[in-house]
């Protein structure tokens, strides 16, 4: 199994319009011919995190595939004595369900530090093995934890 991996200039293009243009709500990352990471597909703005999931776990792989995906998620946090706040934190889900093929697990395993270092520290991971790990609920209590009120 191949241990360098290559990451398409694509994949920071549409990550930077995602971060900073809005262009995009998220993208789907795959592993090509178990060398290059690359895009796979895009979301509009308009999507929903039900339909990033969607891409994510079904659409494209199928439900035993692994995937990365990068969403910018909105979140109410409630400040300790005042109102609520809607906030943004874009997500990488290293989607790897338990049914995928162990050689699969292993190479999106080998991947995901390429891909972290070509994106940046801009990010939370979040590692999702079933749809409960990577529920909007999930997502949203693990990102209220990490804000200092």
């Amino acid at each position: 199994m191949n241990v360098g991996f290559t990451v398409v200039d694509n994949c920071k293009i549409i990550f930077d319009q995602i971060k900073n243009g809005k262009m995009f709500r998220y993208v789907i990352y795959y592993i090509r011919n178990e060398t290059a990471v690359e895009v796979e597909k895009t979301g509009e703005r308009n999507a929903s995190y039900d339909d990033f999931l969607k891409d994510l776990m079904v659409e494209n792989g199928g439900e035993k595939e692994c995937r990365y995906g990068v969403f910018d998620f909105q979140y109410t946090h409630h400040w300790q004595g005042t109102s609520e706040t809607v906030l943004e934190k874009l997500i990488l889900v290293g989607w790897c369900p338990g049914e995928a093929r162990p050689k699969e697990k292993m190479l999106y395993a080998s991947a995901l530090d390429a891909l972290k270092r070509f994106l940046g520290n801009h990010f939370q991971y979040i590692q999702a093995t079933d749809y409960r790990e990577a529920s909007y609920e999930t997502v949203e209590a693990k990102l209220n934890s990490m804000v200092r009120s």
